[in-house]
């Protein structure tokens, strides 16, 4: 069987795994926070006739070798960490990181998640919260009786609010950025969550604007980083690698027809 039927298929089954990564970014247009994933490839094995430097008389070697490739395969899909747009919102429980860091969450086993997704919520209890339920970390507690417009975080992660009959804001928590060395590595969860991994190395704490970690925009929101453009862009090229690869799955079976019609 000619492996150029195989290699096609390696090629169709790659830029197809591709358009799945492109759909999912394309989708996650509209989500806050959203980081992009980038679908990268591998070359296969190759199969070697000749050696470069292999003797080809006694005084001279081949100075190329002869090879031939098996196809492609997916190495890894990589998360881009850029910085994402930020949107006024005036809402007083939103917030967005301008620069590097996450925000800590604790689910519900009591392990930590981190997120760009600054659009938290107050709960019963009055906590800060994300959109589904998880606790922000530190935790952020308001005094009974606050006025929820007068919230207020300051670039450093300072929350500070205002009561009835005390003029002057009082202030309720410290909020904390965490980063990582290889951002990249972190495990998705879903629910604009990631988890830590070996690869993603270990967290690092700071406070906001200081050390590196980003400034916290009060009543701003961080947009998803997909280019609309960009991903239509690349849409369009695996397209038309997918139908580059198909097309030599065709060829290959259009020779193989040949072949068997020789004896006619």
């Amino acid at each position: 069987m000619m492996r150029s039927l195989w290699t096609g298929a390696s090629g169709m089954n790659g830029q197809q795994y591709n358009i799945d990564t492109i759909a999912n970014n394309l989708a996650n247009v509209n989500t806050n926070g959203y980081k992009p994933m980038r679908a990268e490839f591998e070359d296969l094995l190759y199969q070697t006739q000749r050696l470069a430097g292999s003797p080809a008389t006694d005084e001279t070697v081949r100075p190329l070798a002869t090879q031939v490739g098996h196809g492609v395969k997916v190495s890894t899909t990589q998360r881009m960490f850029q910085q994402g747009s930020l949107k006024a919102t005036n809402n007083p429980s939103d917030l967005a990181i301008d620069g590097e860091g996450l925000l800590r969450v604790m689910l519900q086993d009591g392990t930590y998640a981190y997120t760009r997704d600054g659009s938290l919520k107050i709960d019963a209890n009055g906590q800060l919260v994300t959109n589904q339920g998880y606790r922000v970390v530190p935790e952020v507690i308001m005094p009974e009786g606050f006025i929820l417009e007068s919230l207020a975080i300051g670039t450093n992660g300072e929350v500070s609010v205002r009561l009835p009959n005390i003029p002057d804001p009082v202030i309720v928590g410290q909020m904390e950025l965490f980063r990582f060395v290889n951002p990249a590595g972190l495990s998705s969860l879903g629910e604009n969550l990631f988890k830590e991994t070996p690869a993603s190395g270990e967290v690092i704490a700071g406070q906001p604007s200081f050390n590196g970690m980003g400034r916290i925009q009060h009543r701003f929101l961080e947009m998803s980083a997909v280019s609309s453009i960009e991903e239509m862009v690349s849409l369009i090229v695996a397209q038309r690698a997918y139908e580059f690869n198909s097309k030599t799955i065709q060829t290959s079976d259009n020779m193989l027809g040949t072949a068997t019609q020789l004896k006619r």
